[in-house]
């Protein structure tokens, strides 16, 4: 497989999730959009760590760094991101729903972020 492929699809998916973010008003649908990104970025961290592997196969590793395999610093690396995105949707998920028991709307439009702009929606 050639090796911009997977930096391609990368960044077609971090657009994607760019533009997701940036267009939708439902908060579930931006937690997704930001989802997307983040498997983006997994993406080009494990076809990164594959390019720089497979590009140093000449070169002669030292005896004392061949004792023990060398792990996959991209797939840690991987590994690491998608830990943080279930963190991160655990924790938008329950902002989303706390916000949707008190308002009974997750548009993100309608979030009121100072008090003046909730008492001003409350008085018309």
């Amino acid at each position: 497989m050639h090796a911009v492929i997977p930096y391609v699809v990368a960044a077609l998916l971090f657009a994607l999730g760019v533009y997701g973010v940036l267009r939708r008003r439902n908060a579930i649908l931006v937690l997704m959009a930001v989802e997307l990104m983040l498997n983006a970025v997994n993406l080009i961290l494990v076809a990164a760590d594959s390019t720089i592997k497979s590009t140093l196969t000449d070169v002669q590793p030292e005896a004392w760094a061949n004792a023990v395999p060398e792990p996959r610093a991209g797939a840690i690396f991987a590994l690491f991101v998608i830990v943080l995105a279930a963190a991160e949707v655990g924790v938008g998920l329950a902002i989303v729903l706390q916000y949707y028991r008190l308002h009974r709307s997750v548009v993100l439009d309608e979030v009121a972020l100072h008090e003046h702009d909730h008492e001003r929606r409350v008085t018309p």
